[in-house]
């Protein structure tokens, strides 16, 4: 796997702890299966395979993948893996879940389901951590992967569960820039004006740990000079670690377009939920599946030292 220094730095945290259970839901294909033991062989996770035995162990053989060191569990169907996936979290056997070749909206509708899953009262939403070749630090983007169309309670959470993550990658005070297309409100851009709400509700306390700004369009976001020709005065604006996308279209456009033509290394989680999920695209590379698999294995890890103290 290709070096990526910023992850690196980060990562190196996990030599000093055991490898913690992973499961991972309906690993049918070879990526998902190589990621895995990916991070098995770097004494990461533990890795728990939840789906039909005799495919996977086909599919490994096929692909000359060892899956020793790897539990099997039983489960003919994308659901059933899911829901069994979400019961061994739910009862402390495994710190993490994975997905594997199923589709995303199975996998998340068992780990939402209000009864048997594991929500809490925080909005579950995705954050990307991206080191992005032409950016000094690491770039969290959000969301662009699981909320459509957030409202502003739900926009919120959002914020908040990507400033926690920060807080547990060593960022001490991110700084949050909530997008838009312009950098001033505007009453026809609904963006321009959640922007402009969520950096108040930071201001009165209802976000926390975070310098938070909006609304900020891309350019000046990221670029001093930029801010500084628009005339924006803002302590995020030109160092943003936080970028908040108005809804999951963007997010995912940009988050894409950082990864394939901007060559960013990618770690993508799920927070929000009793324990960190990884949800990866199918035409995501065994890179960042492994990259994802360790973001949240540190997530798991601080979430357990929390817990202790």
């Amino acid at each position: 796997m290709p070096s990526s220094p910023a992850f690196d730095e980060l990562f190196a945290v996990l030599a000093e702890g055991p490898p913690i259970a992973a499961a991972v839901i309906h690993p049918c294909s070879v990526p998902a299966l190589e990621a895995a033991v990916g991070l098995r062989q770097k004494g990461i996770v533990q890795p728990v395979l939840v789906g039909p035995a005799a495919t996977i162990r086909d599919i490994a053989r096929s692909a000359s993948i060892d899956l020793s060191g790897c539990r099997l569990i039983e489960a003919g169907d994308e659901r059933t893996a899911a829901s069994r996936g979400v019961g061994l979290a739910r009862d402390g056997a495994v710190g993490i879940l994975m997905k594997g070749s199923l589709h995303s909206s199975v996998f998340l509708r068992e780990i939402g389901h209000r009864e048997s899953g594991l929500r809490t009262d925080r909005r579950m939403s995705h954050v990307f951590v991206l080191d992005v070749p032409a950016w000094p630090r690491l770039l969290l983007l959000t969301d662009g992967a699981v909320n459509i169309a957030p409202d502003l309670p739900a926009r919120r959470d959002i914020v908040q569960n990507a400033i926690d993550l920060a807080h547990v990658i060593g960022i001490a005070r991110p700084r949050v820039a909530i997008l838009s297309a312009i950098e001033t409100v505007n009453p026809d851009l609904p963006s321009s004006l959640d922007a402009a709400l969520l950096a108040k509700m930071a201001e009165r306390g209802q976000i926390s740990g975070a310098v938070v700004d909006g609304p900020l369009a891309l350019d000046n976001a990221l670029s001093i000079e930029a801010a500084r020709c628009k005339g924006v005065q803002s302590p995020v604006a030109g160092h943003a670690d936080i970028l908040v996308v108005p809804d999951l279209e963007a997010g995912n456009m940009l988050a894409k377009q950082m990864i394939f033509m901007g060559g960013a290394a990618a770690a993508g989680i799920v927070l929000g939920a009793r324990v960190p999920v990884v949800l990866t695209s199918r035409a995501d590379s065994v890179r960042t599946r492994i990259l994802s698999g360790m973001l949240a294995a540190v997530m798991s890890r601080a979430g357990a030292v929390s817990a202790a103290t």
